[in-house]
């Protein structure tokens, strides 16, 4: 195949699509798919049981679909599934499952995971999320959709982040963050609605006022979980940014940051 350069090394039961670009010393293992339009630039390791849809980007020195360094795992076969038009920047790795859990990482479509981030065994990123330089993701991570990860961000094993949430630099991660919320700081706090967020990805005024009201009656007022969202039920109007608020303070495993 022309696209594959000739320092490449590829395992023969690789599957590689033919408009595939594969740069100089690259390594791609045994059982890994690579759809098509994916380019892989210079020094590049792609490990298996890997799954990578079409229109991927991969920048040099990432590492791929790699055995996680988990003492949990015991060499199981376990998979990693990329989505479609992920770019993975400098030095990132990502580790596939583990049989103590899901037995996949999985990754969504369109997300930029910025250089050096790490994203371990287990974990599973929606769409169009932003893991800016040096973030960590410790195992059993679960990012919704459209999250930002200021940079140096670390989150502990088991944590959730909700869709359009938002990570200041440096913020250390140890219980769920709500989707549509801010935090920052350290130690990490709530630092208020994602306004901003919202506004660039073109929520109305009214579904931004509408959510910093049910934020402020989950994060202000000092009741109980279970007492806030009955009042955001009755006080808010209920529409799908609501829904997805309320789900996931309802879905939390490891506590809210309040």
């Amino acid at each position: 195949m022309s696209n594959i350069h000739p320092t490449a090394i590829v395992d023969s039961s690789a599957v590689i699509h033919e408009s595939v670009v594969i740069g100089p010393y690259s390594v791609i293992g045994p059982e890994v798919n690579i759809a098509a339009d994916c380019e892989l630039r210079s020094h590049v390791i792609i490990n298996g049981p890997s799954n990578i849809d079409a229109g991927n980007k991969f920048f040099s020195f990432c590492v791929v679909g790699e055995d996680t360094p988990d003492l949990k795992y015991k060499g199981e076969k376990t998979t990693l599934e990329v989505g479609k038009n992920n770019t993975f920047r400098e030095f990132c790795k990502v580790h596939r499952g583990t049989g103590a859990d899901l037995g996949y990482t999985k990754i969504g479509d369109n997300n930029l995971i910025m250089p050096g981030v790490m994203i371990a065994h287990d974990c599973v990123l929606g769409d169009n999320n932003i893991l800016v330089d040096n973030s960590g993701l410790a195992g059993h991570v679960k990012l919704g959709d459209h999250v930002t990860l200021g940079g140096y961000t670390l989150i502990h094993q088991f944590c959730q982040l909700g869709s359009y949430s938002f990570t200041g630099l440096g913020a250390q991660i140890t219980m769920d963050v709500p989707a549509f919320t801010r935090v920052a700081g350290n130690p990490t706090k709530q630092a208020g609605l994602n306004s901003i967020g919202l506004e660039r990805k073109d929520f109305s005024k009214e579904e931004i006022s509408n959510l910093k009201k049910a934020y402020k009656i989950f994060f202000r007022e000092g009741l109980k979980v279970n007492d806030a969202l009955e009042k955001i039920e009755t006080e808010c109007i209920q529409n799908d940014s609501i829904n997805i608020f309320i789900q996931s303070i309802e879905k939390s495993t490891r506590g809210v940051l309040r």
